[in-house]
């Protein structure tokens, strides 16, 4: 190489350098900045308490220990003397009719509408009643007739059959029909525990009420657990919601037009989701919520609710998740396969105590008010 040619490359190579070594600086200086912004942002996230918003649909996404939730709304007509819609079937898939039509849906009734006898095992249901009846028959001989703010909670455990009805008593006007049916799990240490089944009359269930300072309205039906110092009733004993610690609630929201209320924290680690099943213009901690929308947040951060100018309602399921496997098959929750095949096997030697009733869609007599029957015997009546 020339003397000409190796200073030149010489003096490029030095260039290069020079360039390199002034860019390091302004490198070092946008990785600096990046990490700043990446480290605001996920700080922003944390304080955030919103963690989802997502549409919901018949059943609803739920989180441990919750398994699911259905938000049953009928408009039935009126009643036909049995018990069942004054109006033609035809059309429908009877035993399976889940598909709105003319306002209403048959289930599984062939007669009147509902759940015939069926079985479950390893968990719990909730069936929260907000208008309308509902007819409980069960495989321990238990029974009852609830409604209009009433709650039936019944702990399946190591196998119960029950039946669950929608009579349509009234003959002279509409039946309708809204009630929450959910779905909670219950520990492997508690899966076999022995069925049972309490009502929660609507005239235990406390009322907590907050008046914002332009005078408007929240109520909050209190169906489980505790909240501003108003206890739910009692739950079965053998529930996940039994220990005060697993901060099961379960709670039933109700906001006027231009209502503002503040949800309290829950500790660290539980799992909170509010279901906005009416209203539409509802605002949580400042982000617009869409109707019929599920939002899950973060519990350990005081949530704030704006309600704008039509009524919201709003149902919270929270809870510290069990953490445990969960293997469902149809009525049976349980944490293993083999748990599952065992109660297939169960049932189908013993009917879980086989069918006391004279029928598999029961129905109680019509001139009957609220009421529960017991296995052991005793008896509620209510007005």
């Amino acid at each position: 190489m020339s003397e000409k040619l190796h200073r030149r490359s010489f003096i490029n190579r030095l260039k290069a350098g020079a360039v390199a070594t002034l860019a390091w600086p302004f490198v070092q200086v946008a990785k600096a900045a990046s990490a700043e912004m990446e480290k605001a942002r996920v700080a922003e996230e944390e304080q955030n308490p919103i963690l989802k918003i997502s549409q919901m649909g018949f059943q609803w996404e739920t989180a441990d220990p919750f398994l699911f939730c259905v938000h049953h709304e009928d408009h039935f007509p009126r009643g036909n003397g049995k018990m069942g819609p004054a109006a033609s079937l035809e059309g429908r898939s009877i035993g399976d009719d889940f598909i709105i039509k003319d306002g209403w849906r048959m289930y599984h009734g062939a007669t009147v509408p509902g759940f015939p006898g069926h079985p479950h095992r390893g968990f719990e249901t909730v069936t929260v009643v907000r208008k309308g009846m509902v007819d409980h028959a069960d495989s321990l001989g238990a029974a009852g007739r609830y409604g209009d703010g009433d709650v039936q909670w019944m702990t399946a455990g190591k196998g119960v059959q029950h039946s669950e009805m929608f009579p349509l008593i009234r003959q002279d006007r509409d039946n309708p029909l809204e009630l929450f049916q959910i779905w909670l799990n219950l520990p492997a240490k508690n899966k076999m525990v022995e069925p049972h089944f309490k009502m929660l009359w609507r005239e235990s269930i406390p009322n907590y009420t907050h008046r914002s300072a332009t005078g408007k309205t929240t109520r909050v039906e209190v169906i489980a657990g505790t909240l501003n110092g108003h206890k739910a009733p009692s739950p079965p004993p053998g529930s996940w919601a039994a220990d005060p610690l697993h901060e099961v609630g379960i709670w039933n929201i109700q906001m006027e037009a231009g209502a503002e209320w503040t949800l309290p924290k829950a500790a660290p680690g539980i799992n909170r989701t509010l279901y906005c099943y009416i209203g539409n213009a509802l605002s949580i901690a400042g982000a617009p919520i869409p109707a019929y929308s599920s939002v899950k947040v973060r519990a350990e951060a005081e949530l704030s609710l704006q309600n704008g100018n039509s009524e919201a309602r709003i149902l919270v399921l929270q809870g510290r998740p069990i953490g445990e496997p969960v293997i469902q098959y149809g009525p049976f929750v349980m944490n293993t396969k083999a748990e599952i095949n065992q109660a297939f096997e169960d049932y189908h030697k013993t009917r879980f105590g086989g069918w006391p009733w004279p029928r598999p869609d029961q129905v109680h007599d019509a001139k009957l008010g609220r009421f529960a029957l017991h296995a052991d015997g005793k008896k509620e009546t209510k007005a």
